[in-house]
């Protein structure tokens, strides 16, 4: 299955892609059930609604091993066995195979009346608070409300909860990391004159499909460098056909059973990058440079803006946040940079065990001209460790 290239992964990683249901360990599993215990004490539930709906909403597959292919509802009360209830009736037998640490029923014609149905069934009332983890929209939740007390929303404290990642997670991700890395390597061989934004596309599907990786995303952004008009990839990708003397920059994640890496990088196509291409990669492995200098477990979002100064300082801005916390969702920190903030820079310090992506995307001023570098790395109480492999810098290819 070519689990050699671009670099082999360990075995038993490598025995987790050829598996038809890969699992993580009971171990594991439990530990995160007990969370979710801990989290509905703390918010004073005794009931929880974790819902997902077509691949949106992670706590489904966190807890069953379940994808969310389509409506799913998961029913919690400490002490008792859960019940996923599937809303398409030809997806549950797949279910009933593939989650894990649950009963598995069809959801019926409405999945919420069968929803308030079991908690009704479990001994809820009309004073009970019901908590939600996942997307529920305001149908949903003014039903629970109708049918019970107040509905808790326990989004964020589920999110706080994915911040750190377990050994076996990051595990997982080394995995996300590795279609990535074959992706981008696939376009290293494959770029020259004539190809399109679809095509590279193209490339990485078919670099992570036949091994069981899941497409995140594939962006891809191309335009002349003496003559520049696209700052950022596009996320729908354009038919123009890549020239000689173009620059190409993409972001590229693959996952495993949800699990991505992220890798952004530049090319430049046939010609050697333009002083202006030049100085702008230069800013951007400088300002990703100096931020990887101060990342360790206890950083702040003040200390890594401060490390990224190197783009302002060489005349150029950003246009996309400098961090973002990784794995389970789009996470915090949120930081941007100096010149384009994110936001209030978040108050909190970094801690070992989190996943965040670095990937300082200089822009020209004048809107017109940007270049892709970056990964996603792991805290360590002393440093980071990126789990990509594939070679930094601007590429020059042909």
């Amino acid at each position: 299955m070519e689990l050699d290239r671009p670099y082999a992964l360990p075995d038993y990683l490598a025995d987790l892609v050829t598996a038809e249901w890969p699992r993580f360990s009971d171990a594991e599993m439990e530990a995160r059930h007990a969370a979710i215990d801990a989290l509905m004490a703390k918010a004073d539930v005794k009931y929880l609604l974790v819902y997902g709906f077509f691949w949106n909403g992670p706590a489904i597959p966190w807890l069953t091993h379940w994808p969310t292919s389509a409506e799913a509802a998961l029913v919690v009360a400490p002490g008792e066995e859960k019940t996923l209830y599937i809303q398409f009736h030809n997806h549950v037998p797949q279910a009933t195979v593939g989650a894990t640490h649950c009963r598995v029923d069809w959801g019926g014609p409405d999945t919420m009346a069968t929803v308030i149905d079991d908690f009704r069934n479990r001994g809820a009332g009309a004073d009970d608070r019901i908590g939600v983890i996942g997307p529920l929209g305001m149908a949903g939740v003014a039903r629970l409300k109708e049918a019970f007390g107040d509905v808790v929303d326990m989004n964020r404290a589920f999110g706080a909860l994915r911040l750190v990642k377990s050994d076996e997670e990051v595990g997982w991700m080394r995995i996300g990391a590795w279609y990535s890395d074959r992706a981008m390597q696939a376009v290293d061989d494959n770029l020259a004159p004539g190809i399109t934004e679809r095509e590279l596309g193209d490339l990485c599907q078919r670099a992570w499909v036949p091994h069981g990786g899941e497409t995140v995303i594939h962006f891809f952004g191309s335009t002349p460098m003496a003559d520049p008009n696209c700052k950022v990839p596009r996320q729908l990708p354009s038919t123009r056909p890549v020239e000689a003397g173009d620059i190409v920059f993409c972001e590229i994640s693959g996952a495993f059973r949800g699990y991505s890496g992220q890798v952004l990088r530049s090319f430049a196509v046939s010609e050697d990058p333009t002083p202006l291409y030049r100085d702008l990669h230069v800013a951007a492995e400088a300002a990703y440079d100096g931020i990887c200098g101060v990342l360790k477990e206890g950083v702040t979002g003040e200390e890594i803006v401060a490390a990224s100064s190197v783009i302002e300082d060489a005349g150029f801005t950003t246009c996309d946040d400098l961090v973002h916390g990784y794995g389970g969702g789009y996470l915090p920190p949120i930081v941007g940079s100096a010149s384009r903030p994110a936001g209030p820079i978040p108050d909190m310090t970094l801690t070992a065990g989190m996943m965040i992506v670095v990937q300082p995307n200089v822009v020209s001023q004048d809107g017109k001209a940007g270049v892709q570098t970056g990964e996603c790395l792991l805290i360590t109480k002393d440093g980071w460790e990126s789990i990509h492999k594939f070679p930094t810098g601007l590429r020059r290819i042909g």
